[in-house]
């Protein structure tokens, strides 16, 4: 069973209910999704205002995802939104520089730049961008994953 990473935004109702039933729609054929929720990190929202606090929350939130990521065979990046979440934009940098595999999913009309996502995104994906969880399945498989 290949594990497969999601980078992608997290911080409302939709966007970790939309996380859990893209992880449970590719369980189904066998892939083991991890979302970027399960990382453990506890943040105290009234604390934040503390610069050391927030700053060492960052520190640990940047080596959990990373570490989490690590562990992975593969990278998917949710595509969807006006513009890619930022973290998400990181996790894809690290798993390029890593060699990781890496495939986008994009439901989302809306595109960027000449029709298409940002080019810096879309060659980092090199192309691989699903429109539903059916294709990016076909991809994954066509990729040995």
């Amino acid at each position: 069973m290949s594990r497969l990473y999601l980078a992608g935004p997290l911080f409302c109702a939709s966007e970790t209910e939309y996380n859990a039933k893209l992880r449970r729609r590719l369980a189904e054929d066998g892939f083991d999704l991890v979302l970027p929720q399960d990382c453990e990190t506890d943040i105290d929202p009234g604390r934040m205002r503390s610069p050391e606090y927030a700053a060492a929350k960052a520190a640990e939130v940047y080596r959990s995802d990373l570490a989490l990521l690590d562990s992975c065979d593969a990278l998917v990046m949710n595509l969807d939104g006006r513009v890619p979440d930022e973290g998400a934009c990181v996790e894809l940098g690290y798993a390029a520089a890593k060699g990781k595999p890496r495939f986008g999913l994009k439901t989302d009309v809306r595109t960027a730049e000449y029709g298409i996502d940002n080019m810096m995104i879309v060659g980092a994906l090199d192309g691989k961008i699903a429109r539903n969880p059916e294709e990016l399945v076909s991809m994954l498989r066509d990729a040995g994953l």
